[in-house]
């Protein structure tokens, strides 16, 4: 069992999710017009599980079902298959940019749920030279002496464009450090003889934390979706242990 759990981790962990900025569209005639809302979630850089969705009763009930209703998992898988195929179509027809000008263009004509994935990718490119275009532009612009609406819009856009990618880099820069901490102590938990006395050990440690839930949530989705049910179960066990401690 812990061998296969550990396998199976292996290749499910390297998905995760944070904050990352939203965007309405706010005028018919000005496409990437948009504002920001910077939201508090888990890291998904594929996009693939979409918007977190909260409540432990609604995820056990959707579980019980997608047992027990063989149509009902068909349809989500494939609708899985098609919305990763559809991403990875959409990322491969894209061409990023040479310039920190072309970068700045890219990412607002990003689709707000591709931003997360593009912040990802695209972080060595997200530096202080990126930033510094982005502050430059958007100074030349406040202080020009004729304003245009369409120069009005575009003050808009980089400010909001500016929010998201500080914001969503923080994030992105803060999960990794502590994702390498949640893989260890998944690892460890794992391969635990007595996973309640480890849990106690960590919980001394400070190393129960939500970035360990969302890995562990990472690893049962991905368990139901190849039909482990006894690694699901068994990682629904270690969760469960893992949020009584964390919420005492």
């Amino acid at each position: 069992m812990a061998s296969s759990l550990a396998l199976h981790f292996a290749a499910t962990a390297t998905t995760a999710r944070t904050a990352v900025a939203h965007f309405h569209s706010t005028s018919s005639s000005k496409f990437r017009k948009f504002s920001t809302k910077i939201r508090c979630v888990a890291w998904d850089p594929e996009g693939i599980l979409g918007a977190p969705q909260g409540g432990h009763i609604s995820r056990l009930e959707f579980k019980k079902r997608f047992e027990k209703d063989s149509d009902a998992r068909e349809a989500f898988e494939r609708q899985v298959r098609e919305e990763k195929e559809r991403r990875r179509a959409l990322r491969e027809s894209r061409a990023v940019p040479d310039t920190a000008a072309g970068l700045v263009d890219y990412f607002l004509d990003t689709e707000a749920r591709e931003l997360e994935f593009e912040i990802a990718r695209l972080r060595p490119r997200l530096n202080e030279e990126f930033f510094s275009h982005l502050r430059l532009e958007l100074g030349k612009l406040r202080f020009a002496v004729s304003k245009t609406q369409d120069m009005e819009d575009r003050v808009i856009e980089l400010e909001a464009l500016q929010k998201a990618l500080q914001e969503g880099t923080e994030a992105y820069d803060k999960l990794q450090t502590d994702l390498v901490i949640a893989r260890k102590s998944l690892t460890k938990i794992f391969s635990s003889e007595d996973v309640k006395a480890t849990l106690l050990d960590m919980v001394e440690t400070n190393e129960l934390n939500r970035s360990l839930l969302t890995l562990l949530d990472e690893n049962i989705a991905n368990a139901h979706v190849a039909n482990q049910k006894e690694a699901a179960d068994y990682m629904e066990k270690i969760r469960s242990a893992v949020l009584k401690y964390i919420t005492v």
